[in-house]
């Protein structure tokens, strides 16, 4: 495709954006900003959640993983769906009784403000370093197809970007954002479909011998049993998928918050459910999808592979102008829908838990004090997408700091399990630490163990992260509240 075909899908897809957040965006009270004033469809939540949840990351190098990893993947989303039926069976009826803007309120209740500070902190933490990573990988795909032939810097490309979300998030935040994921969600569906169609036509396969050829490839295992020091071991992947699902989704102000804008708690567990369904589909597609790329690589001689192997074929293999086109709005899809929900959760966070607007300040205050955030929080994304480029040279410890990401979600883990299953107070002024602790004393023992042991974490890390929080909140506990 030609640079300036795809920069007028850019511009064409962004308008669409903006009409959406114009038609959504007549309010602009922080109640729509936070919440949507608890009007949006639970179906449309849903249905947007799963474009959210999947990420450049998934759209691009879930693919390029089966050829190294094979289906092995599909052992965590599995056990996402048990972390889904904890976040709607438990966290979801706590957030609606206490009627929460912010999930992070109610470690204040239950523990203290310090405890408070610190769970909203590791969240900012978080999605800063994740919503960063996802941005920077779809933007250099992008910067590689498109702006580096019209000699446009990776900063310029990232701050026009940022700026154009900015522009349709910053009046009504996650009422715009419940709409455009919406339609961000449909554009990558439809490429993963476009994609599948195409690959699968040029090897000769038709809609009934795709599921055969899929399963009998030595590329579709799915369960390892065999190994249970290596990070695919079967019960490793499923019981650490449903802890992520637990912790990324449900102690996320990112995604609980499109959860807290449905009408009423049934609601919100409607959309939880149908989400879990969809979004398991919807991610043995992508590994089906692996596998056929993987195919058709091998058979045109392709040389591409991982990250670079869905974007090369699509774009550069002679498939046509139609997945061509596809891809680069999936891809695009990809990219904004993680990115613009994560804008408003930072400044919603931010706003609510750090500085507490909703408790100093009248309305019109808080709006002004809201809007300077907003900004603040996207002119921090584009610095960190930046570094990511120009600091950072080696991708590996670029992937490396993605997983520091899942490092922070560890702390929050323990402090939610410890309020909800324990009576115990604790001693608010010491939270702070045995939470940084944590992290630290993981990264050492994950460390020692793959030298001595040769035992690999993997997405284990997690679930030992949040293991250490729970214990150092026990060391620091009081009398039962």
């Amino acid at each position: 495709m030609q640079p300036t075909t795809i920069l007028l899908l850019i511009a064409g897809y962004f308008i669409t954006l903006m009409l959406v957040s114009y038609f959504t965006g007549k309010g602009g009270s922080n109640e729509d900003f936070f919440k949507a004033s608890k009007q949006s469809p639970w179906y449309l939540v849903a249905f947007g959640m799963i474009g959210a949840s999947l990420s450049g990351v998934t759209f691009i190098s879930v693919p390029g993983w089966v050829e190294a990893s094979q289906f092995s993947y599909f052992q965590v989303v599995l056990g996402y769906t048990v972390g889904y039926a904890v976040i709607s069976l438990v966290l979801l009826p706590l957030y609606y009784r206490l009627n929460l803007t912010s999930i992070y309120t109610y470690l204040e209740g239950r523990f203290g403000t310090a405890s408070y500070k610190t769970g909203a902190s590791f969240f900012l933490l978080s999605r800063v370093v994740g919503a960063s990573f996802r941005l920077y990988l779809v933007a250099n795909v992008l910067q590689l197809l498109v702006f580096d032939s019209m000699g446009v810097p990776f900063w310029v490309t990232v701050t026009i970007t940022i700026l154009l979300i900015w522009l349709y998030t910053f009046k009504s935040g996650i009422k715009t954002i419940v709409w455009t994921d919406t339609l961000q969600t449909l554009f990558m569906l439809t490429a993963l479909g476009v994609a599948i169609y195409f690959v699968s036509a040029d090897l000769g396969l038709n809609a009934g011998s795709i599921f055969d050829f899929i399963a009998e490839s030595n590329r579709s295992q799915m369960f390892f049993f065999d190994d249970w020091k290596s990070q695919d071991f079967f019960f490793k992947q499923f019981i650490s998928g449903a802890f992520i699902a637990i912790v990324m989704t449900g102690l996320d102000q990112d995604m609980m918050q499109k959860n807290l804008t449905c009408r009423s708690l049934k609601d919100a567990q409607k959309n939880m459910f149908w989400f879990t369904l969809v979004l398991t589909v919807v991610n043995f597609i992508f590994l089906a999808l692996g596998v056929l790329l993987t195919v058709y690589a091998q058979k045109n001689g392709i040389e591409a592979s991982k990250d670079d192997l869905f974007p090369f074929i699509a774009t550069k293999s002679g498939l046509g102008f139609g997945i061509a086109i596809c891809f680069i709005l999936g891809l695009i899809a990809a990219a904004y829908s993680s990115a613009d929900s994560a804008l408003t959760s930072l400044t919603t966070s931010f706003s609510i838990d750090i500085l507490g607007i909703e408790k100093k300040y009248d309305q019109a205050r808080q709006v002004a004090i809201r809007k300077k955030i907003h900004i603040a929080a996207s002119v921090i994304l584009v610095l960190v997408i930046i570094g990511f480029k120009y600091l950072i040279a080696d991708e590996s410890v670029i992937a490396k700091l993605f997983v520091f990401a899942g490092y922070t979600y560890g702390p929050l883990l323990g402090l939610y399990a410890f309020g909800l299953f324990t009576k115990w107070n604790v001693k608010d002024k010491w939270v702070p630490l045995a939470a940084i602790a944590s992290p630290i004393l993981g990264y050492i023992i994950s460390d020692l163990s793959m030298q001595y042991l040769n035992f690999e974490f993997g997405f284990f890390i997690l679930i030992l992260n949040g293991l250490l929080t729970f214990l150092g909140l026990v060391a620091i506990r009081t009398q039962k509240h």
